[in-house]
């Protein structure tokens, strides 16, 4: 049989028994905080198993994508182990019990119409006090005692171990079936969990029953189909082995079972296939939370490809493979193989780049403990090495056995459960409790009126007083305890938007006569809608009738927002391509943040065509409507739908015009007109092949046009050049401050005005004066709203600059001839000493440069100047053959500025002092005329 045939043999069965069929939930449950990945069937029951939710069916049955991480390492080293796997399951809520679970896992198994598994290749297990499930198995379905095994908490039961160490909360028994192959070994195929305890405190008698009893099965599809096909391994399946054979392809390898090389082609084959369903979700490798999975699966099965001899990326060529082997159940995968395999060969090339180094740093630290004598790899720096580089322990331990050397798992282990905590990775408790949990258990839902009310009377069901750490109650009446008291207020309805799907909450006020309550956000609890805010006035008592209104003016402005939101995914999915996909939004009052999958950053011609694209559909005031249909008719009408995202049955389908169909729950406009204007303000990565475009609607676009408009006008009259000219004259004046400042340094006075910018006359559109003014801001390397002071501060810069040049030929004009011919000799040097009036310390050392060069002897000299009348300079310089000959300029001038009440040194070639007192200026050319002779002498 097929592992296609059974999952659908599996379903159909259930499905004759009265079950709902249900789809797989996604992979990636973001709506659940307690898993970074889906890891069971039951997963997305819980809230059905507690009650929490109106009950639309008591029975269902799935077959469930599941990734978990916990036996990784298992995974390719034993037959069964995967980390991405198919649960098929069936689920009773409070319908059904162990009976009928029971007999209907024994009949889908061994009955001729379905699997017709010989009976006497099954055996099972029950908890050890499990008296019921014992007596059902070998009363009714006639299994010997011997095929029936009583087993310990930490087997056979759901928790493991919950009676003596709980978690507290919903648990119950387990009896799992085993098949017995050839060899006598036996292999779990089915596991049946009966949930009839809720467990409080520590035993004894923590159990107590539950008043309603569910059924949670899982039967491992992969598992169960190497059974029926006789295969060795799950891999070796109908539906795994192309895809082992794919890798093994790729990697020029002949695949054999037991070799390492087959060991490493399961792995490979495991980690794509987890990695290939993950991307398609939209979660891409990442530093934290499910996406450092992702990367983490990639850089082991890159890690075992480079163990083969692979240095380039190749996992991305067996893409193809897992998609053809898994289309049939998941045909969407077929519509993102091509992003998948671009992801991951990105990611691939990125590890590849690091870890040549992994492996240095690998042999440095073996011959650290070589030289020490060491004998154990450190479990920190093991760590160490799998979070910088993704070195996986079982490698580094593989090739510290080859070196004799032994390996710290405990430290390793401890280090890695650190991280965990700190990388948000470990997961947190699966069923919450708490006042939100106790109001979910009894109202199961708020409903939401908003789409057509934004006022309505209402009634107080919950408050709640207190942060999320544990000290919060629910509370019948609160007064008013001032503006830092924040409280939560659950309504029997509510016309306030929860955040959801991007869109923030709504805010508003809840009052009657009695009390004010304000809402400063809105968000949701499972279906609860929950209302955060101040009392600002007043008691508010539960059962109290409200009005609930919602801040009208805000509502709109996220409504525009919103909307605008739709029409800019439909111009990317045509001016970028079908792979810009929403990867995260955030709509607020006349702002969106939309983040979508794209490699590279967009041009200017389709930034253009984008916004361009907008403003068309909203002057053409299409009309906005939303319909609730079944989701095969959205599906049918085209409606986009996210990779990643699990949709209800019916849903909700918001159409503009012709050209957009979405399923959405927010809050939108009746007409596209209504966006009223649109400005895309900014287009840039927020992480590896994710682009994030930012724009503003309503008021705000309207605003930013006009700031942008004054901006450039602005900026165009301090420069004296039409507006399409002014990213020209920013950068004219950028390179003449820049040219002054050198010329300064250098003391060359000699000034070219800056040449006035005339060019680029007429009326710039608007959309060439935004480029304008992002270009002219970039150039300055400021925000927008800051180019008319940046521009301000330039002009000031060329001014004083332009002063201070016109102040090196205000002195006293001295050439480096003039003083050649004034010059002293002295032996074999020439003494040059003397002041400049008036002379600026730039020109001073640049004619101490011309005398070295021109002298054809040594030369040894010392300028001085007075700097605004009360400021003597000294500057000193001697030639090469002087300072070898023990002369140094620092000396020289420092013993001279001691004259002037001053100091100042530097290199034996090139010194500068300062002094105070002008008047004793004669005196210290005195003194180092004498000091020079000496020192040349």
């Amino acid at each position: 049989m097929k592992t296609d045939e059974l999952r659908e043999m599996y379903l159909d069965f259930y499905v004759s028994k009265g079950h709902t069929l249900q789809g797989s939930d996604v992979l990636v449950p973001t709506w659940d905080p307690s898993v970074l990945f889906t890891p069971a069937g039951m997963n997305q029951f819980k809230d059905h198993f507690l009650g929490k939710v109106k009950l639309d069916f008591t029975r269902a049955t799935t077959c469930q994508k599941c990734l978990r991480t916990g036996d990784i390492e298992n995974v390719g080293r034993t037959a069964y182990h995967h980390t991405f796997f198919e649960m098929l399951g069936n689920f009773s809520f409070g319908d059904y019990f162990k009976t009928e679970a029971i007999h209907w896992a024994w009949e889908f198994l061994t009955s001729k119409k379905w699997l017709n598994i010989p009976a006497e290749r099954l055996n099972v297990t029950v908890y050890k006090d499990d008296d019921e499930a014992f007596g059902i198995w070998h009363e009714k379905i006639g299994l010997p005692t011997s095929k029936i095994a009583r087993m310990d908490e930490d087997e056979n039961f759901w928790p493991a171990s919950a009676p003596s160490q709980g978690p507290d909360g919903v648990c119950g028994p387990c009896s799992e079936i085993y098949y017995e192959l050839e060899g006598g070994e036996s292999v779990e195929i089915w596991n049946l969990v009966f949930t009839q305890f809720n467990r409080v405190g520590s035993p004894p008698d923590n159990l107590q029953p539950l008043p309603s009893k569910n059924i949670d099965t899982g039967m491992g599809l992969e598992r169960c189909a190497s059974v029926l096909q006789g295969q060795p391994t799950n891999y070796h399946i109908d539906n795994l082995f192309p895809i082992v054979q794919a890798a093994a392809e790729v990697c020029s390898r002949n695949y054999s079972l037991d070799s390492d090389d087959g060991r490493r082609l399961r792995r490979i084959t495991d980690h794509v296939r987890a990695c290939t369903f993950s991307i398609h979700e939209n979660v891409y490798p990442g530093p934290d939370k499910a996406k450092y999975v992702v990367r983490r699966l990639i850089r082991r099965a890159v890690l075992d490809g480079h163990q083969m001899g692979l240095r380039e990326p190749f996992l991305h060529q067996i893409v193809p493979a897992v998609v053809e082997q898994m289309k049939k159940p998941y045909p969407e995968l077929a519509e993102s193989v091509q992003r998948v395999t671009r992801v991951m060969q990105k990611e691939e090339e990125a590890f590849f780049q690091t870890l040549d180094a992994a492996l240095s740093r690998i042999d440095q630290m073996f011959t650290r403990m070589e030289d020490v004598a060491g004998v154990m790899v450190d479990g920190n720096e093991a760590a160490d090495l799998y979070k910088t580089y993704g070195v996986p322990p079982e490698l580094l331990q593989t090739l510290a056995s080859e070196k004799n050397l032994t390996f710290d798992w405990d430290g390793y282990n401890k280090s890695m459960d650190q991280h965990a905590v700190d990388s948000g990775a470990g997961q947190k408790e699966l069923f919450q409790t708490g006042p939100l949990e106790t109001l979910k258990e009894s109202l199961r839902e708020t409903p939401f009126l908003g789409y057509e009310q934004i006022s309505a009377s209402c009634h107080v069901k919950g408050i709640i007083v207190g942060n999320t750490d544990g000290d919060e109650h629910l509370l019948g009446k609160v007064a008013a305890g001032g503006a830092d008291q924040e409280l939560r207020v659950v309504l029997d309805h509510s016309p306030f938007y929860a955040e959801s799907g991007g869109q923030v909450g709504d805010v508003g006020t809840i009052h009657n006569d009695d009390f004010e309550f304000h809402v400063t956000d809105t968000q949701k609890h499972a279906a609860l809608i929950v209302h955060y805010g101040h009392l600002v006035r007043g008691t508010i008592q539960e059962n109290a009738t409200v009005t609930a209104d919602v801040d009208t003016e805000r509502r709109d402005a996220i409504r525009r927002a919103h909307s605008a939101t739709h029409i800019l995914h439909h111009a990317l999915q045509k001016h970028v391509g079908q792979h810009a996909q929403q990867q995260g939004s955030k709509v607020e009052a006349d702002v969106l943040r939309f983040d979508f999958t794209n490699q590279e950053a967009l041009s200017e011609t389709q930034i253009e065509a984008i916004q361009s694209d907008v403003l068309e559909h909203v002057a053409a005031g299409d009309p906005i409507r939303w319909d609730t249909v079944p989701l095969a008719d959205a599906r049918a009408a085209g409606a986009m739908m996210l990779f990643g995202e699990k949709y209800p049955d019916p849903v909700r389908m918001v159409s503009m015009g012709e050209f957009s169909k979405e399923l959405c729950g927010g809050t939108h406009l009746d007409n596209t007109g209504d966006v009223q204007a649109f400005e895309l303000t900014s287009e840039e990565s927020v992480s590896s092949n994710t682009r994030r475009i930012v724009a503003l609607t309503g008021e705000k676009a309207k605003a930013y046009r006009q700031q942008t408009t004054e901006i450039l006008e602005a900026a165009a009259k301090q420069l004296g050049c039409p507006v399409a000219a002014v990213s020209e004259a920013t950068k004219g004046l950028i390179d003449q401050v820049r040219k002054l400042k050198k010329q300064l340094a250098s003391g060359n006075a000699d000034v070219q005005k800056r040449t006035p910018v005339t060019g680029g006359g007429g009326e710039a559109s608007y959309a060439k004066m935004k480029l304008i003014v992002r270009d002219t801001a970039r150039m300055l390397n400021v925000a927008a709203a800051d180019v008319s002071s940046r521009i301000d501060a330039l002009l000031a810069d060329e001014k004083s600059l332009i002063q201070q040049l016109a102040n090196l030929t205000a002195g006293e004009q001295v050439t480096a001839d003039d003083l050649l011919a004034d010059a002293e000799t002295v032996g074999e040097a020439l003494l040059i000493v003397r002041t400049i009036d008036g002379a600026n310390p730039n020109v001073i050392r640049q004619l101490i440069d011309q005398l070295r060069k021109k002298s054809d002897k040594p030369v040894a000299v010392l300028l001085a100047t007075v700097v605004g009348g009360d400021k003597v300079i000294l500057v000193a310089g001697i030639s090469k053959s002087l300072v070898e000959g023990g002369m140094s300029a620092g000396k020289w001038v420092g013993e001279v500025a001691a004259v002037v009440g001053g100091g100042g040194g530097g290199k034996p070639d090139l010194a500068q002092a300062g002094g105070k007192d002008p008047e004793k200026l004669p005196a210290a050319i005195d003194k180092a005329k004498e000091v020079g002779r000496s020192m040349i002498g």
